[in-house]
């Protein structure tokens, strides 16, 4: 057998064996006479002092790395041309072909033998080749992937197999008058209607079964049974003096142990087939897990398992590129089409405050998430909470035993066999939405117990409650098949809240109307991510708790598209508000001024684009009916006497009703079947009607007529149905507030307001703006643009007064004394200006006629017309000139004109220089 897996740490262990703690050691003393050896100066203390802060953090799994990276000598390789071509491929490259993955097609498995099995370095040399090779289109060398076992610990004594144990199956006679436990998942009951799980097939995915054990010799079926870790048919257990792999065995026992034989314990599903993958016994691998999920998705109804990443409170991890796609696959062709069933446990790391939402198996729309409760309705102290948990069973045990082993995923499966029994032809979505109608939350204790949109009680620690077998068999008998799935994505480039007004109804294949799973998918940066809570509220404000803080968590990877799942607003309308809150709680360990980032997030709708239970053709009444033909000839004579022979009517429904429902009653416990409602009735005869207490985005509310109207096409929200009533606009249209329109284009003298998608007014000067009121970009009549503003065009004898931004008159002109000649120049009068007939020595002429430069040399005299060396500026500073190459060098921050003289002959030019920050 292959060798077994990494310590708890995920790491490999030295190659030199550890010696044992109080073993002797091997080195040998030196002999009383010799002498002592000289001690060595100490080394510095820095490097040990680091050494000691590394295991530190490496202990608490910090922010000092991740996990090592362990290689095997596997690799998954897509090669198109069939098993034949891959077995040539890998003989060319010195590979051994073991087949394709699972169902995968144009996936193969290869082995490399002169490779170590166990490396922290990827290999090269002839892998390299191969990867280059034409025809191999994808090559990955496998990693081992840290996976445990989802069962706790049992105490001693351990429960003497050798005798009958069926009064001990304490989760099986609730209804007994002396039961400990309160409430029923009356599973007799559905024996008692003759389902026994017979006809069905389930796999248990695990560290091998027992074949020839006596319990399950009678049911065990080799077609459905396969060893991963040593590629061949037989999936008994290694054995070794640890006896640790027993735990599938006990698995496939709790589903299908045979009845009365006077051996153990009887199996809720006893007439089932069962089999066993033996795929934990060994380096697990992406190649590993897709095998064991693939394994003739044809004839196996239901895969189970109990186990998936390390529970240890700062884990995130999931399945890998391969088995998303051995999952996919799965619930497309399994069971010729209806889809395979996945049945999970949802976690053991209770104690160390882990949240089952950073789990990718249990975290799946594809998996069936089962939690667990005590007999008295407690909670257990393993167990995880999370918004993806489908439903809950009974842990199992003696009431004697000092320890609760956990058995919920088993309990669920049976249950899904019992119903797969009752209804072959169910889908893998169906399973889902008969949990969620006949699950119960009875008496089981939770705080955050709350009633969805769509009046489900549902809870993070219990699902939608207590699995009921009989009456999931019930409704199954007479179930219709669910509309198909639609997927819509919410827009990615929204604010929070996001507001998803029609729920993709523009694309009819996309159109989610009611829901099923709700995703969202994050990225986050961030110093320590056990320190983020995160939540979502639907538009019904349902909240779901996607994620809890998490103390053992300390590390700086964050979330890198991980997607968080919840079931919490199953049969809710999609459209509307939704509001992602992300909660950051700095602990003492991480410093408070190092901050996270929302990188990017999108969110996930998966429905259907009808009332999934109002289809046409649907039962208008519940019955209860049990025929004697479809009950099991071994069991009839049995149960005849405690069988009810006759379809019975179901009463009248009672109630509770839902809150929103009026006076006149209901006819379920739902928001859609009232007779009439509170608030506002939203909806059609055609889509189905539902009672809400506000109206969706999209619509407004008619309190005349208690009924959520549409609004006018375009607008998000409105005050009525009419084009000039919106006050919100669809995605990519803008709002007028004057206009009360939803436009795809502002129109003049407005400008488009990005955040908040609105038209605002330019400035009164402005034809047409840009991005702010002042920003113009083209002026109305009497107006001239100057860069991004529109300033007046002035009469002669008036000039622009800079300050106020109007043209105001010259306060003088020409007079009769020298003294009064003071021109009206751009920037403002210049007083204390004389008109002369000539320019006298260190003057010169200026472009323009009456008026004349300086030349600001102290102490220099000019040549007449000209001046050396410097020359006047009408902007900030000046600079000097160079005969004669007429060069300038002007400080670095000058802006501005300058007059600039280039000596005797030349003509006087004017420059605009415009310079950087930095350099001219």
């Amino acid at each position: 057998h292959p060798p077994s897996p990494p310590s708890a740490s995920g790491r490999l262990s030295p190659l030199r064996p550890a010696r044992p703690r109080g073993a002797p050691s091997t080195m040998r003393a030196p002999p009383a006479s010799a002498p002592a050896p000289r001690r060595a100066a100490p080394p510095p203390p820095a490097p040990l002092c680091l050494l000691v802060l590394t295991l530190l953090l490496w202990g608490r799994g910090g922010a000092a790395g991740p996990s090592r990276t362990v290689y095997t000598n596997h690799w998954a390789v897509r090669v198109r041309g069939g098993p034949a071509e891959a077995a040539r491929l890998a003989a060319a490259y010195g590979y051994i072909s073991l087949g394709q993955i699972g169902s995968l097609e144009n996936y193969y498995h290869f082995h490399h033998s002169k490779t170590f099995k166990r490396s922290t370095l990827s290999s090269r040399g002839p892998h390299s080749f191969l990867r280059m090779d034409p025809k191999v289109e994808w090559l990955q060398q496998q990693e081992v992937r840290r996976r445990v076992k989802r069962h706790v610990r049992s105490d001693p004594p351990s429960l003497p197999f050798n005798d009958p144990v069926w009064p001990n199956m304490w989760y099986l006679h609730c209804g007994d008058r002396n039961s400990r436990c309160r409430s029923d998942m009356n599973v007799v009951a559905a024996w008692q209607r003759g389902y026994t799980g017979r006809n069905v097939v389930v796999t248990i995915l695990d560290d091998g079964i027992e074949r020839n054990h006596p319990d399950l010799l009678q049911n065990y079926d080799p077609l459905a049974s396969y060893d991963v870790n040593g590629n061949d048919h037989d999936p008994t257990p290694r054995y070794d003096a640890s006896n640790e792999n027993k735990h599938g065995t006990r698995c496939a026992g709790e589903v299908a142990a045979a009845a009365n034989n006077s051996y153990c314990i009887v199996g809720i599903a006893y007439n089932a087939r069962i089999g066993g993958i033996r795929m934990l016994d060994g380096d697990v691998t992406d190649v590993v897990e897709a095998k064991s999920l693939g394994i003739r998705p044809d004839y196996i109804d239901i895969y189970s398992a109990s186990w998936g990443p390390d529970d240890d409170g700062k884990t995130v991890d999931g399945p890998g590129l391969l088995a998303k796609q051995a999952f996919e696959h799965g619930i497309k062709k399994g069971r010729r089409g209806l889809g395979s069933i996945f049945v999970w446990a949802s976690g053991n790391g209770g104690r160390e405050g882990d949240y089952c939402s950073c789990d990718g198996y249990t975290n799946s729309i594809y998996t069936i998430s089962i939690s667990s409760t005590t007999e008295n309705g407690y909670k257990p102290w393993y167990l995880e909470e999370c918004a993806s948990t489908l439903a809950t069973t009974y842990s199992s045990g003696a009431f004697y035993e000092r320890k609760i082993v956990m058995f919920v995923v088993r309990a669920s499966a049976r249950g899904v066999v019992l119903v797969t029994a009752a209804h072959p032809l169910l889908t893998w979505r169906d399973v889902q939405h008969l949990l969620v109608r006949t699950s119960r939350p009875v008496h089981l204790r939770a705080a955050d117990w709350k009633t969805n949109g769509a009046g489900h009680k549902v809870s993070h620690l219990y699902g939608f409650g207590l699995v009921d077998a009989e009456a999931i068999v019930v409704e199954a008998k007479k179930w219709k098949t669910v509309p198909p799935q639609h997927v819509c994505v919410g827009s990615l480039d929204r604010q929070i809240p996001l507001t998803l007004s029609s729920a993709c109804s523009e694309q009819r294949e996309q159109h989610v109307l009611y829901l099923e799973h709700v995703v969202v998918r994050l990225s986050i940066a961030h110093p320590r991510r056990g320190d983020l809570q995160i939540s979502l509220v639907s538009p019904a404000g349902t909240r779901s708790q996607l994620l809890a803080r998490r103390v053992f968590d300390h590390s700086n990877e964050g979330f890198k598209g991980w997607e968080f799942m919840t079931v919490h607003c199953w049969g809710e309308r999609a459209a509307g508000e939704w509001t992602l809150e992300i909660q950051d709680t700095p602990s003492q360990v991480r410093s408070p001024t190092a901050q996270g980032k929302l990188k990017e997030w999108s969110i996930l709708f998966y429905g259907t684009a009808e009332h999934p239970y109002n289809t046409p053709g649907a039962s208008q009444h519940r019955t209860r009916t049990l025929e004697v033909s479809e009950m099991e000839p071994s069991r009839a004579a049995f149960l005849q006497s405690q069988v009810e022979m006759a379809e019975e009517e179901e009463e009248e429904y009672a109630g509770p009703c839902h809150p929103e429902c009026g006076d006149q009653g209901c006819d379920g416990p739902s928001a859609d079947q009232c007779l009439n409602c509170i608030h506002y009735s939203l909806g059609s005869v055609k889509t189905g009607r539902m009672c809400v207490s506000s109206c969706p985005a999209g619509f407004f509310g008619d309190k005349a007529a208690r009924r959520c109207r549409r609004c006018y096409k375009g607008c998000e929200s409105c005050v009525g149905r009419g084009p000039g009533q919106c006050t919100a606009c669809k995605r990519n249209l803008y709002h007028h507030p004057e206009m009360g329109a939803c436009l795809p284009l502002c129109p003049p003298s407005f400008y488009a307001e990005e955040r908040q998608k609105r038209c605002l007014k330019c400035h009164q000067s402005c034809k047409k703006c840009l991005g702010e009121p002042d920003k113009c970009t083209a002026c109305k009549d009497g107006f001239s643009l100057v860069g991004e503003s529109c300033v007046p065009e002035c009469q002669p004898a008036m000039y622009l007064s800079r300050e106020h931004r109007r043209c105001e008159t010259c306060p003088a002109g020409t007079g009769p004394g020298e003294d009064d000649c003071t021109p009206c120049t751009p920037d403002s009068p210049a007083p204390h200006w004389r008109c002369v007939a000539a320019c006298r020595e260190g003057f010169y002429p200026a472009d323009r006629p009456g008026e004349r430069n300086k030349c600001e040399a102290p102490g220099v005299q000019a040549e007449p017309g000209a001046c050396r060396g410097w020359f006047v500026h009408t902007g900030q500073r000046y600079g000097k000139t160079h005969f004669p190459s007429r060069k300038v060098e002007l400080p670095f921050s000058w802006r501005g004109s300058a007059v600039l003289p280039l000596g005797g002959g030349f003509p006087v030019h004017l420059f605009q220089l415009f310079t950087s920050p930095s350099r001219l």
